[in-house]
């Protein structure tokens, strides 16, 4: 007997090794940083590991936009062998959680996947009953959002808190859009982001620094909705921006320091000829 099938892990199916693995772990004699950790501790590592997996799905790039009817697709195989990994560093997350659970008498992870599985059959009677058809993704909408009154679920309920500020912004006015809570299209969220922003500029120069608090929020409040409205994702938008400011900023910091040494001294003009410099390479590289 080898030391892997004495803890009754074999080279079965992924999901029951990793289950066995998972409470070898756990077990009297297993890894001490592991049988240390709790669910209150794992929580840093779930955002981590699931940060580093929306890092994976970009890096795929158009690959990454394909739908069920746009399959297959072929991606940078370095890109595909990245997003199976922090899909299984993800995975693995879930695994260890269920695993403390089961030491408490809780559930086990074979329960969690029957549970969403559940869910899921009971969320789409449209494909597991066949009388309740339905030719739209906006009639499906609709019919989840209706099996979820039925569970007594409110129109935002299921949007976690603890989201990204941008990303629950779009979150939350989809799904008050979902029961008619909404302006009728983008143009109509213009004037409700100049008025914002204007409200915005009077509490500035009050110098009153929780108005200015309040009406900085309702300003990127109605900015997500703009971006709804036009079909945008808010938060990709502004990760993708905060990455092309990065690339920018390394090429001007480069330069500073070239021109100047560790003093790192140059004037605002200096500074916009190579912001503008940095721009320009960018464009000759490809869009952006």
């Amino acid at each position: 007997m080898t030391p892997l099938t004495a803890h009754g892990i074999d080279a079965g199916r992924g999901f029951d090794r990793l289950v066995a693995v998972m409470a070898a772990l756990r077990a009297p004699g297993g890894c001490p940083w592991d049988r240390e950790q709790s669910l209150a501790s794992l929580r840093a590592y779930l955002v981590e590991e699931s940060h580093e997996l929306l890092d994976a799905i970009a890096a795929l790039g158009p690959a990454a936009t394909a739908t069920a009817v746009d399959l297959p697709v072929t991606a940078d195989p370095v890109a595909v062998a990245q997003l199976r990994e922090e899909l299984g560093d993800v995975l693995l997350q879930v695994a260890f959680q269920s695993q403390i659970a089961h030491e408490n008498s809780w559930f086990d992870l074979d329960s969690v996947a029957a549970g969403i599985a559940d869910k899921m059959i009971r969320r789409h009677p449209h494909v597991f009953e066949p009388s309740q058809a339905v030719a739209t993704s906006g009639e499906v909408r609709d019919r989840w959002e209706q099996q979820k009154r039925k569970e007594g679920k409110g129109a935002l309920d299921g949007v976690p808190r603890a989201l990204p500020a941008l990303l629950r912004a779009q979150r939350v006015a989809d799904k008050a859009a979902r029961i008619g809570f909404d302006w009728p299209d983008a143009e109509a969220v213009w004037p409700k982001v100049a008025e914002e922003l204007g409200e915005l500029r009077t509490a500035a120069q009050s110098g009153d620094k929780a108005a200015m608090h309040d009406e900085l929020g309702d300003v990127l409040f109605a900015v997500a909705n703009l971006a709804r409205h036009l079909g945008l994702d808010a938060e990709n938008g502004l990760r993708d921006a905060l990455d092309k400011f990065s690339r920018r900023f390394a090429h001007v910091e480069r330069a500073v320091h070239a021109r100047h040494g560790l003093q790192q001294q140059a004037s605002p003009d200096e500074l916009d000829e190579l912001w503008q410099q940095a721009k320009a390479l960018e464009r000759q590289s490809g869009p952006g």
